[in-house]
């Protein structure tokens, strides 16, 4: 796989090309990656995958028209061609105002800190095949788990390089280890599936597989024979593997491009106390061995530290260079690039701070409730924040879980909920948005 120099080499030769035919101003993106898994189930081998792909994308600038395009073949023929292209089409694109580079003067400059995103161990096939048979085996050993979905190990390296044709050129590398195990429980109509997972840039930063694997078989036994429960208003309370998802949808109706199509909820609400007020969430896109951290944006703009929410109000929008414009709102350095296509926007290594009281005393003077563990379901209409989704997890009486429910339906509207959130004390940094047992009184909650 290529190193970081030889992506911005490649870019910067793209870049170039399209300069040279004719383009006004270009940018090119270059992203590799090489992953290697390996999948267990019933103490056999299943499955042993190796990838590697690269890709480079370039952006054209002619005039106020603008187009993208995409490859995986990097010769110098290739390179012709796909600048040739690319210009054919941004002359045929309509205008937009809004559309361009980055503002110059804002670019990052300077060394790249080391995020410590790398890790120097590669481990080998054999390494991966034990960790992944160690997390089934732990799994299947949870008394009441009768089959398995399989446990699984992965590794993988990747490269992003950005390069522009007014000065930016800088690229990074990290490393990803994984560990995974999923498994049933229960027989016929009883049956129940689950998992645990973890991913890590270093592989010291991962639990071991047999705790991934009891975890997996614990949360799996415990939902068996689920019932419904009652119709009505009741507190909620979402467990934190699912209690990011809030978070995500605020991240959404933050996005400048959507505010920009007027397709947000918080669309007219940036100056409202839309949290309590000692509700945090915060952004570092610099933290060590972050799952989401990066020195520079998807334009080349410096990354942030920065509270996304704090004293109940959001910060503002996250924005890429075109809906600032458009929004005539402050650059905040979240343009996203893929392998190709003009940049959207993303945020960094989210976390919302704990509260004070811990998860047991979050539930304690619930009568009538659910703790929810898993949703599905696309009710989320980010338009109105109207919320309503399937979802399972546990029933919990006078302050106590006492079994679990599935097939009901919560619902209420994001607002909403938002300003009612109450977080326990119980955050762990596992993912890339991190929240702790988040409490939202009076949703409705559909059962029987």
């Amino acid at each position: 796989m290529i190193d970081a120099e030889t992506a911005i080499a490649r870019c910067a030769d793209l870049v170039e090309t399209a300069r040279r035919l004719g383009a006004d101003a270009a940018d090119a993106v270059t992203r590799a990656e090489a992953s290697e898994s390996v999948a267990i189930r019933l103490g056999k081998l299943e499955e042993v995958e190796r990838s590697e792909g690269e890709s480079i994308g370039l952006r054209v600038m002619v005039g106020q028209r603008s187009a993208s395009i995409q490859t995986s073949d990097f010769s110098r023929a290739s390179f012709e061609e796909l600048a040739e292209r690319a210009l054919t089409m941004a002359r045929l694109a309509p205008e937009d105002s809004y559309s361009g580079l980055a503002p110059q003067d804002r670019l990052f400059t300077g060394e790249i800190p080391d995020f410590d995103m790398r890790d120097s161990h590669e481990p080998s096939p054999e390494t991966l095949r034990e960790a992944a048979l160690e997390a089934e085996d732990a799994a299947r050993a949870v008394t009441g788990v009768t089959n398995s979905n399989g446990g699984s190990a992965s590794f993988s390296q990747s490269v992003a390089a950005l390069v522009t044709s007014h000065g930016f050129a800088r690229g990074y590398e990290a490393t990803g280890h994984s560990l995974s195990a999923s498994v049933v429980a229960g027989e016929g109509n009883r049956m129940q599936t689950d998992y645990d997972y973890r991913t890590a840039r270093h592989r010291a930063d991962l639990p071991t597989p047999a705790s991934i694997g009891a975890e997996a078989g614990r949360r799996t036994v415990a939902k068996l024979d689920p019932v419904s429960m009652p119709s009505g208003p009741l507190p909620v309370v979402f467990d934190p593997r699912v209690g990011g998802g809030l978070i995500g949808h605020l991240l959404g109706a933050m996005s400048g491009p959507a505010v920009a199509r007027k397709s947000s909820f918080l669309l007219g609400k940036e100056d409202d106390e839309l949290f309590d007020p000692a509700i945090r969430i915060l952004e570092d896109p610099h933290r060590l061995r972050g799952l989401r951290s990066r020195p520079f944006d998807g334009e080349g703009l410096p990354t942030v530290p920065r509270a996304l929410v704090e004293n109940g109000r959001i910060f503002g929008w996250l924005t890429n260079s075109a809906s600032a414009r458009q929004l005539d709102a402050p650059l905040s350095g979240h343009a996203a690039r893929g392998g190709g296509g003009s940049p959207g926007v993303s945020a960094s290594n989210i976390h919302l701070a704990p509260g004070t009281m811990s998860r047991d005393e979050l539930i304690a003077d619930i009568e009538d409730g659910v703790l929810i563990t898993s949703v599905f379901g696309q009710g989320v209409n980010m338009i109105t924040g109207d919320y309503s989704r399937g979802a399972n997890g546990f029933r919990i009486i006078d302050g106590r879980i006492v079994g679990p429910v599935a097939e009901i339906t919560i619902a209420g509207n994001l607002l909403a909920m938002f300003r009612a959130l109450v977080p326990a004390n119980d955050l762990e940094m596992l993912h890339a948005v991190n929240v702790p047992t988040l409490r939202v009184d009076g949703m409705t909650v559909a059962g029987e």
